[in-house]
Protein backbone atom coordinates (compact mmCIF):
# COMPACT_ATOMS: atom_id res chain seq x y z
CA UNK A 1 0.00 0.00 0.00
CA UNK A 2 1.16 3.70 -0.29
CA UNK A 3 0.54 6.97 1.07
CA UNK A 4 1.14 8.59 -2.02
CA UNK A 5 -2.01 10.67 -2.20
CA UNK A 6 -2.12 11.99 1.32
CA UNK A 7 -1.50 15.46 1.83
CA UNK A 8 -1.46 17.32 4.94
CA UNK A 9 -4.28 19.92 5.85
CA UNK A 10 -3.96 23.39 5.18
CA UNK A 11 -5.32 26.45 7.15
CA UNK A 12 -7.45 26.78 3.88
CA UNK A 13 -8.99 23.35 4.58
CA UNK A 14 -9.79 24.61 7.86
CA UNK A 15 -10.95 27.65 6.61
CA UNK A 16 -13.46 26.46 4.36
CA UNK A 17 -14.73 23.56 6.53
CA UNK A 18 -15.31 26.58 8.94
CA UNK A 19 -16.52 29.20 6.38
CA UNK A 20 -14.16 31.61 8.75
CA UNK A 21 -11.05 33.31 7.18
CA UNK A 22 -7.26 31.88 7.35
CA UNK A 23 -6.75 34.91 9.47
CA UNK A 24 -8.72 33.81 11.82
CA UNK A 25 -8.34 30.35 11.85
CA UNK A 26 -4.56 30.80 12.51
CA UNK A 27 -5.53 33.06 15.78
CA UNK A 28 -7.80 30.63 16.73
CA UNK A 29 -5.53 27.60 16.54
CA UNK A 30 -2.63 30.01 18.05
CA UNK A 31 -4.88 31.12 20.85
CA UNK A 32 -3.96 35.09 19.49
CA UNK A 33 -6.70 37.83 19.28
CA UNK A 34 -9.69 38.50 20.03
CA UNK A 35 -12.23 35.95 18.41
CA UNK A 36 -16.05 35.15 19.56
CA UNK A 37 -16.70 31.88 21.58
CA UNK A 38 -19.01 30.99 18.77
CA UNK A 39 -16.08 31.69 16.37
CA UNK A 40 -13.72 29.63 18.37
CA UNK A 41 -16.18 27.05 18.82
CA UNK A 42 -16.98 26.41 14.88
CA UNK A 43 -12.96 26.57 13.95
CA UNK A 44 -11.84 24.13 16.57
CA UNK A 45 -14.79 21.40 15.76
CA UNK A 46 -13.85 21.69 12.38
CA UNK A 47 -10.43 21.22 13.09
CA UNK A 48 -10.63 18.26 14.86
CA UNK A 49 -13.65 16.39 12.49
CA UNK A 50 -10.79 17.33 9.52
CA UNK A 51 -8.04 15.20 11.90
CA UNK A 52 -5.85 18.72 10.89
CA UNK A 53 -3.25 19.94 13.39
CA UNK A 54 -0.86 22.87 13.32
CA UNK A 55 2.55 22.74 11.81
CA UNK A 56 5.23 24.40 14.39
CA UNK A 57 7.75 23.93 11.53
CA UNK A 58 6.39 25.47 9.27
CA UNK A 59 8.46 27.81 7.13
CA UNK A 60 11.45 26.63 9.26
CA UNK A 61 12.54 23.24 7.16
CA UNK A 62 12.37 23.14 3.54
CA UNK A 63 11.15 19.62 3.93
CA UNK A 64 8.45 19.41 6.47
CA UNK A 65 9.49 16.84 8.00
CA UNK A 66 11.62 16.12 11.19
CA UNK A 67 13.96 12.85 11.75
CA UNK A 68 11.73 11.82 14.60
CA UNK A 69 9.62 8.97 14.84
CA UNK A 70 6.52 9.33 17.23
CA UNK A 71 6.47 6.22 19.55
CA UNK A 72 3.12 6.03 21.68
CA UNK A 73 2.87 2.88 24.46
CA UNK A 74 -0.03 3.62 27.01
CA UNK A 75 2.59 2.52 29.64
CA UNK A 76 6.03 3.14 30.95
CA UNK A 77 5.58 0.73 33.67
CA UNK A 78 4.21 -1.77 31.67
CA UNK A 79 7.39 -4.15 31.83
CA UNK A 80 6.01 -5.07 27.73
CA UNK A 81 6.73 -1.47 26.09
CA UNK A 82 10.71 -1.52 27.37
CA UNK A 83 11.34 -4.58 25.41
CA UNK A 84 9.07 -2.97 22.52
CA UNK A 85 11.32 0.00 22.13
CA UNK A 86 14.20 -2.26 22.39
CA UNK A 87 13.42 -3.55 19.30
CA UNK A 88 12.89 0.27 17.66
CA UNK A 89 15.61 1.30 18.50
CA UNK A 90 17.77 -1.20 17.32
CA UNK A 91 16.71 -0.89 13.97
CA UNK A 92 16.37 3.27 14.08
CA UNK A 93 19.99 3.64 15.23
CA UNK A 94 21.26 2.72 11.86
CA UNK A 95 19.30 5.36 10.09
CA UNK A 96 18.80 9.26 11.19
CA UNK A 97 15.89 8.77 12.50
CA UNK A 98 15.76 9.15 16.01
CA UNK A 99 11.76 7.66 18.11
CA UNK A 100 10.55 10.23 21.00
CA UNK A 101 7.79 8.76 23.44
CA UNK A 102 4.51 9.70 24.10
CA UNK A 103 2.24 8.01 27.42
CA UNK A 104 -1.33 7.65 26.94
CA UNK A 105 -2.19 5.75 30.33
CA UNK A 106 -4.17 3.72 28.19
CA UNK A 107 -6.48 6.76 28.31
CA UNK A 108 -7.90 7.54 24.76
CA UNK A 109 -8.35 11.24 25.59
CA UNK A 110 -4.74 11.32 26.73
CA UNK A 111 -3.54 9.68 23.22
CA UNK A 112 -5.55 12.86 21.45
CA UNK A 113 -3.18 14.94 23.34
CA UNK A 114 -0.11 13.08 23.01
CA UNK A 115 -0.49 12.60 19.28
CA UNK A 116 -1.67 16.07 18.28
CA UNK A 117 1.58 17.57 20.38
CA UNK A 118 3.68 15.19 18.44
CA UNK A 119 2.11 15.26 14.78
CA UNK A 120 2.06 18.77 15.34
CA UNK A 121 6.10 18.52 15.01
CA UNK A 122 5.78 16.87 11.76
CA UNK A 123 7.44 13.53 12.74
CA UNK A 124 8.73 11.28 10.09
CA UNK A 125 5.94 8.35 11.46
CA UNK A 126 4.10 6.90 13.95
CA UNK A 127 4.24 4.02 15.94
CA UNK A 128 1.58 3.48 18.01
CA UNK A 129 0.19 0.83 20.05
CA UNK A 130 -3.32 -0.73 19.50
CA UNK A 131 -5.81 -0.67 16.87
CA UNK A 132 -8.43 1.07 19.14
CA UNK A 133 -8.70 5.03 19.13
CA UNK A 134 -11.24 7.43 19.02
CA UNK A 135 -12.50 9.27 15.85
CA UNK A 136 -9.85 12.60 16.16
CA UNK A 137 -7.17 10.45 17.08
CA UNK A 138 -7.86 8.05 13.74
CA UNK A 139 -8.41 11.83 12.04
CA UNK A 140 -5.32 12.66 12.76
CA UNK A 141 -3.43 10.08 12.18
CA UNK A 142 -5.02 9.70 8.60
CA UNK A 143 -4.49 13.10 7.60
CA UNK A 144 -0.60 13.38 8.63
CA UNK A 145 0.41 12.21 5.32
CA UNK A 146 3.07 10.07 6.85
CA UNK A 147 3.66 6.42 7.65
CA UNK A 148 1.45 5.09 10.77
CA UNK A 149 2.44 1.89 12.35
CA UNK A 150 -0.24 0.50 14.98
CA UNK A 151 1.63 -2.30 16.78
CA UNK A 152 1.08 -5.31 19.52
CA UNK A 153 -2.48 -6.11 17.71
CA UNK A 154 -3.97 -7.52 14.35
CA UNK A 155 -7.07 -7.87 14.96
CA UNK A 156 -9.02 -5.19 13.70
CA UNK A 157 -8.24 -2.77 10.48
CA UNK A 158 -5.13 -0.46 10.47
CA UNK A 159 -5.26 3.06 9.91
CA UNK A 160 -2.23 2.43 7.69
CA UNK A 161 -0.02 -0.65 8.87
CA UNK A 162 -0.40 -3.33 12.02
CA UNK A 163 2.04 -5.67 13.13
CA UNK A 164 1.58 -8.02 15.87
CA UNK A 165 0.00 -10.73 17.36
CA UNK A 166 -3.80 -12.15 17.17
CA UNK A 167 -4.77 -11.85 20.50
CA UNK A 168 -8.06 -13.39 20.03
CA UNK A 169 -5.96 -16.94 18.80
CA UNK A 170 -3.49 -16.63 21.80
CA UNK A 171 -6.26 -17.08 23.85
CA UNK A 172 -7.80 -19.95 22.18
CA UNK A 173 -4.62 -21.41 22.12
CA UNK A 174 -4.12 -21.13 25.83
CA UNK A 175 -7.11 -22.70 26.72
CA UNK A 176 -6.51 -25.56 24.29
CA UNK A 177 -3.31 -26.34 25.99
CA UNK A 178 -5.06 -26.10 29.32
CA UNK A 179 -8.05 -28.40 28.47
CA UNK A 180 -5.43 -30.68 26.70
CA UNK A 181 -4.16 -31.50 30.04
CA UNK A 182 -7.66 -32.31 31.38
CA UNK A 183 -8.13 -28.75 33.96
CA UNK A 184 -11.49 -28.11 33.94
CA UNK A 185 -12.29 -25.98 36.83
CA UNK A 186 -11.03 -22.75 35.88
CA UNK A 187 -10.47 -19.04 36.68
CA UNK A 188 -9.61 -16.30 35.42
CA UNK A 189 -7.83 -13.04 36.70
CA UNK A 190 -6.92 -10.11 34.79
CA UNK A 191 -7.27 -5.56 34.27
CA UNK A 192 -10.45 -4.65 34.16
CA UNK A 193 -11.04 -4.22 30.42
CA UNK A 194 -12.45 -1.58 28.46
CA UNK A 195 -9.38 0.20 28.59
CA UNK A 196 -7.09 -3.01 27.84
CA UNK A 197 -8.20 -3.87 24.55
CA UNK A 198 -5.54 -6.70 24.02
CA UNK A 199 -6.53 -8.36 27.62
CA UNK A 200 -10.23 -8.47 26.78
CA UNK A 201 -9.27 -10.16 23.04
CA UNK A 202 -7.29 -12.55 24.66
CA UNK A 203 -10.27 -13.44 27.47
CA UNK A 204 -12.52 -13.48 24.58
CA UNK A 205 -10.72 -15.95 22.48
CA UNK A 206 -9.69 -18.11 25.89
CA UNK A 207 -13.44 -18.37 26.22
CA UNK A 208 -14.43 -19.44 23.04
CA UNK A 209 -12.28 -22.09 23.36
CA UNK A 210 -13.78 -23.04 26.68
CA UNK A 211 -17.23 -22.92 25.48
CA UNK A 212 -16.67 -24.82 22.40
CA UNK A 213 -15.50 -27.75 24.61
CA UNK A 214 -17.91 -27.46 26.94
CA UNK A 215 -16.18 -25.68 29.71
CA UNK A 216 -17.37 -22.06 31.37
CA UNK A 217 -15.07 -20.07 33.21
CA UNK A 218 -15.80 -21.31 36.97
CA UNK A 219 -14.01 -17.75 38.70
CA UNK A 220 -13.60 -14.48 36.99
CA UNK A 221 -11.52 -11.54 39.39
CA UNK A 222 -10.30 -8.04 37.34
CA UNK A 223 -8.26 -5.14 38.73
CA UNK A 224 -6.84 -1.67 38.30
CA UNK A 225 -3.88 0.23 39.52
CA UNK A 226 -1.38 -0.99 42.66
CA UNK A 227 1.05 -3.53 42.60
CA UNK A 228 0.90 -6.17 40.28
CA UNK A 229 2.33 -8.81 42.14
CA UNK A 230 0.65 -7.89 45.24
CA UNK A 231 -3.00 -7.84 43.56
CA UNK A 232 -2.14 -11.22 41.88
CA UNK A 233 -1.49 -12.69 45.61
CA UNK A 234 -4.68 -10.73 46.75
CA UNK A 235 -7.08 -12.12 44.40
CA UNK A 236 -5.44 -15.45 44.04
CA UNK A 237 -6.29 -15.53 47.52
CA UNK A 238 -10.01 -14.20 47.32
CA UNK A 239 -10.48 -16.16 44.56
CA UNK A 240 -9.53 -19.84 46.45
CA UNK A 241 -11.28 -18.87 49.21
CA UNK A 242 -14.72 -18.31 46.95
CA UNK A 243 -13.99 -21.67 45.33
CA UNK A 244 -11.27 -24.24 46.48
CA UNK A 245 -12.21 -26.75 43.47
CA UNK A 246 -10.37 -24.70 40.87
CA UNK A 247 -8.05 -26.89 39.48
CA UNK A 248 -6.18 -24.22 36.74
CA UNK A 249 -5.27 -19.91 37.33
CA UNK A 250 -5.57 -17.89 34.19
CA UNK A 251 -3.92 -14.93 34.26
CA UNK A 252 -3.96 -11.78 31.50
CA UNK A 253 -0.09 -10.78 32.47
CA UNK A 254 2.96 -12.87 33.95
CA UNK A 255 2.99 -10.18 36.95
CA UNK A 256 -0.21 -11.42 38.50
CA UNK A 257 0.28 -14.54 37.52
CA UNK A 258 3.72 -14.61 39.25
CA UNK A 259 1.94 -13.24 42.47
CA UNK A 260 -0.56 -16.10 42.18
CA UNK A 261 2.25 -18.32 42.23
CA UNK A 262 4.03 -17.10 45.15
CA UNK A 263 1.02 -17.40 47.19
CA UNK A 264 0.12 -20.56 45.77
CA UNK A 265 3.80 -21.71 47.01
CA UNK A 266 3.64 -20.01 50.14
CA UNK A 267 0.07 -22.34 50.99
CA UNK A 268 1.91 -25.63 50.28
CA UNK A 269 -0.13 -26.23 46.47
CA UNK A 270 1.49 -29.34 44.82
CA UNK A 271 2.08 -27.26 41.25
CA UNK A 272 0.51 -28.45 38.74
CA UNK A 273 -0.92 -31.38 39.79
CA UNK A 274 -2.98 -30.10 41.96
CA UNK A 275 -3.55 -26.62 40.49
CA UNK A 276 -1.82 -25.24 37.23
CA UNK A 277 -1.81 -21.80 36.42
CA UNK A 278 -0.66 -19.82 33.55
CA UNK A 279 0.08 -15.70 32.61
CA UNK A 280 0.98 -13.92 29.42
CA UNK A 281 3.92 -11.81 27.62
CA UNK A 282 7.13 -13.82 28.29
CA UNK A 283 8.57 -11.15 31.17
CA UNK A 284 12.19 -11.91 31.50
CA UNK A 285 12.71 -10.70 34.89
CA UNK A 286 10.23 -14.08 36.00
CA UNK A 287 13.02 -16.21 34.69
CA UNK A 288 13.73 -16.23 38.46
CA UNK A 289 11.21 -17.13 39.89
CA UNK A 290 11.40 -20.61 42.10
CA UNK A 291 9.34 -22.39 39.67
CA UNK A 292 8.59 -21.26 35.80
CA UNK A 293 5.45 -19.59 35.12
CA UNK A 294 3.56 -20.96 31.98
CA UNK A 295 3.25 -18.03 29.72
CA UNK A 296 2.94 -17.65 26.18
CA UNK A 297 5.83 -14.95 23.95
CA UNK A 298 4.38 -12.29 22.63
CA UNK A 299 6.68 -11.36 20.41
CA UNK A 300 8.04 -7.83 21.48
CA UNK A 301 10.93 -7.25 20.11
CA UNK A 302 10.14 -8.67 17.03
CA UNK A 303 7.27 -6.36 16.68
CA UNK A 304 9.11 -3.62 17.78
CA UNK A 305 11.87 -4.57 15.18
CA UNK A 306 9.36 -5.14 12.09
CA UNK A 307 7.56 -1.47 13.00
CA UNK A 308 10.74 0.62 12.38
CA UNK A 309 11.83 -1.21 9.66
CA UNK A 310 8.48 -0.39 8.33
CA UNK A 311 9.02 3.55 8.98
CA UNK A 312 12.30 3.44 7.78
CA UNK A 313 11.68 1.74 4.04
CA UNK A 314 8.39 4.31 3.83
CA UNK A 315 10.78 7.27 4.61
CA UNK A 316 13.32 5.83 2.44
CA UNK A 317 10.65 4.82 -0.32
CA UNK A 318 6.89 7.10 0.33
CA UNK A 319 5.80 4.47 -2.90
CA UNK A 320 6.96 1.01 -1.40
CA UNK A 321 4.21 -1.61 -1.47
CA UNK A 322 4.01 -2.91 2.26
CA UNK A 323 2.04 -5.78 3.96
CA UNK A 324 -0.87 -4.01 5.28
CA UNK A 325 -1.26 -6.53 8.46
CA UNK A 326 1.79 -8.26 9.55
CA UNK A 327 1.00 -11.21 11.89
CA UNK A 328 3.54 -12.31 14.09
CA UNK A 329 2.95 -16.25 16.09
CA UNK A 330 3.57 -16.74 19.84
CA UNK A 331 4.61 -19.77 21.43
CA UNK A 332 3.45 -21.75 24.72
CA UNK A 333 6.44 -21.87 27.21
CA UNK A 334 4.49 -24.67 29.91
CA UNK A 335 7.40 -23.84 32.62
CA UNK A 336 6.49 -25.66 35.76
CA UNK A 337 3.11 -24.33 36.56
CA UNK A 338 1.29 -26.43 33.30
CA UNK A 339 1.43 -30.38 32.82
CA UNK A 340 3.11 -31.60 29.91
CA UNK A 341 0.76 -34.25 29.13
Amino acid sequence: MTNSDARPLTLRDVSEASGVSEMTVSRVLRNRGDVSSSTREKVLKAAKELGYVPNKIAGALASQRVNLVAVIIPSLSNMVFPEVMTGISQVLEDTELQPVVGVTDYLPEKEERVLFEMLSWRPSGVIIAGLEHSDASRAMMKASGIPVVEIMDVDGTPIDTSVGISHRRAGREMAKAILKRRYKNIGFMGTKMPLDHRARKRFEGFTEALSKAGVEIAEREFYSGGSALAKGREMTAAMLKRNPDLDFLYYSNDMIGAGGLLYLLEQGYDIPNQIGLAGFNGVELLQGLPRQLATMDACRKDIGRKAAEIIAERVENPNAELEKRIELTPTISYGDTLKRR
